[in-house]
């Protein structure tokens, strides 16, 4: 029966990748890759660095194919991820159908760990559901920029006996919640972090986390809130694409 496995690859250090995820890499025919267009090509070189760095016998072929365009303007926010995961469906399904053999081994490389904040592993239990081609899949962790962001900072995460909650821009822009002492923030296009009026908060903010062109940024919000709009933007603008997260802690006083 195929096999598809789906590898946390870490936030962008090669050295992130773990043993167990070296054990599956080199298990694989067939690499399947979403090609996100020329402005994140920094991307496909780290996947090929950690292929070439870990796979002890590179026959393995790599299947490329293009992302379906995604609707970030409409209203509707979940309607819109849902029809975009639906098209992604579609290319996977194909990938799978016409170009893995009935006893290959085939992977999709995520960033960070496939359990936070990724699709992947919905559109691949998507493709399963649609009954066209029929496999088994495994998911292998990796190391995640939250875990990254912490270690980079040499902070904790959760102080004693204290939760720590993990949200997306989108949702701080409602505030944040109101017992939360510790707010990871992922997903943050819009700088959201700005609007919290709220003096008595730190934050450990980082970009490219595991790269060449990691970004730490930590201190008082309302002193570093413009520093890191004003570093995000210019980020942006130079490479292209960002991938950056972020803890908020409340004071304690």
């Amino acid at each position: 029966m195929r096999k598809v496995l789906i590898i946390g690859i870490g936030a962008g250090d090669p050295d992130y990748v773990t043993v167990q995820a070296v054990e599956a890499l080199n298990m694989v025919d067939v690499f399947f890759a979403i090609d996100k267009g020329s402005a994140k090509a920094d991307l496909v070189r780290l996947r090929t660095e950690i292929c070439d760095r870990h796979i002890q016998d590179p026959t393995y072929r790599v299947v490329e194919a293009q992302d379906p365009e995604r609707d970030r303007t409409a209203s509707a926010y979940r309607s819109a991820v849902d029809a975009w995961r639906s098209k992604r469906t579609d290319v996977y399904e194909a990938m799978l159908r016409d170009n893995l053999g009935d006893d290959e081994c085939g992977a999709f490389l995520v960033w960070g760990d496939p359990s936070i904040y990724d699709g992947t592993l919905a559109i691949v239990e998507g493709v399963l559901a649609r009954g066209g081609v029929d496999f088994e899949y495994e998911i292998i962790p990796g190391i995640s920029s939250v875990q990254a962001l912490a270690a980079r900072h040499k902070i904790a995460l959760n102080r004693v006996g204290g939760p720590i909650h993990v949200t997306t821009g989108r949702r701080l822009a409602a505030g944040l919640p109101d017992e939360a002492s510790e707010v990871v923030v992922m997903l943050d296009a819009e700088c959201s972090f700005k609007q919290i009026p709220d003096r008595d908060i730190d934050i450990y903010w980082g970009a490219y986390l595991g790269t060449a062109d990691e970004i730490l940024i930590s201190g008082k919000l309302h002193e570093m809130k413009d520093e890191i709009e004003r570093v995000r933007g210019a980020a942006r603008e130079r490479k292209g694409w960002i991938m950056d997260t972020y803890l908020l802690r409340r004071v304690v006083r």
